[in-house]
């Protein structure tokens, strides 16, 4: 057993037996790159006036209350249990504060109302370009204006799961896949065959992009520093793909 681990124990020894605030101090410290991890990752989807460190702060208090209800004793992986308790704090605290304004859904809709109207004249998917000049807005707003859509169907989904579960379940939901019915199975499969296949239509740079940062999970400062680019055009990157993606993501969210 290496130095650390064992330092590790009886910081944990010494805050569960006695809850002594510097080995509570020193354990909060430790796992700080957690809680930034997912304020990389959720900040990705959100307006840019919301500011970082107020994610941080409910990440923080996810930590700490992770922190206090942790049984170490049963040899589970604190980071694994801690990511939970993080990511929900943040996404509860965003739910709560309401971090989309009236304004902004109502854009995202008429957004929205505007594609369906482009895509029925062409007879086809319009580009973000193609949309940008319809509705006579920066392409870069039409990007965010879908990003911050799917993402705000992505907190109104965790808030109706979270109203069927008991309250110390917060905003995480883990449920029992193995509990879907049959039609729920196929109606998955299909999805997730379609969402493959359109992915395979993305350029090679955004198939990277969304497998690096969906199934690797890493940050889009990682996979800049790995790509070679910066954070902002990683995230660009990003938010192309989704726009691309957008019909199939929100089909899926509304059969979560």
């Amino acid at each position: 057993m290496n130095q650390d681990s064992t330092d590790e124990q009886l910081l944990w020894k010494s805050w569960t037996e006695s809850k002594d605030p510097q080995a509570g101090d020193l354990l909060l410290k430790k796992y700080i790159p957690l809680v930034n991890y997912h304020v990389q990752r959720i900040g990705a989807g959100i307006p840019k006036n919301i500011s970082r460190e107020e994610l941080k702060s409910l990440g923080m208090m996810g930590l700490f209350d992770a922190l206090n209800k942790f049984d170490y004793s049963r040899e589970l992986k604190f980071d694994t249990y801690a990511s939970f308790r993080v990511r929900g704090a943040i996404i509860d605290g965003l739910r709560k504060e309401d971090w989309l304004p009236r304004s902004s859904r109502e854009k995202a809709k008429k957004l929205e109302s505007k594609i369906e109207e482009l895509e029925q004249k062409l007879m086809r998917h319009a580009s973000a370009e193609e949309i940008a000049e319809f509705v006579e807005m920066p392409v870069e707003d039409v990007y965010h204006t879908v990003q911050e859509h799917f993402f705000s169907n992505v907190l109104s989904i965790d808030e109706q799961l979270q109203e069927s579960e008991e309250p110390e379940h917060k905003s995480y939901v883990i449920r029992d896949d193995s509990q879907k019915t049959p039609e729920q199975q196929m109606v998955k499969r299909e999805l997730i065959e379609d969402l493959a296949n359109q992915i395979e239509q993305l350029n090679e740079n955004e198939q990277l992009v969304l497998n690096l940062f969906y199934t690797e999970e890493l940050t889009l400062t990682v996979i800049g520093e790995m790509l070679g680019l910066s954070t902002s055009r990683i995230s660009q990157i990003h938010s192309k793909a989704l726009f691309k993606l957008r019909k199939l993501l929100m089909n899926e969210m509304m059969n979560v």
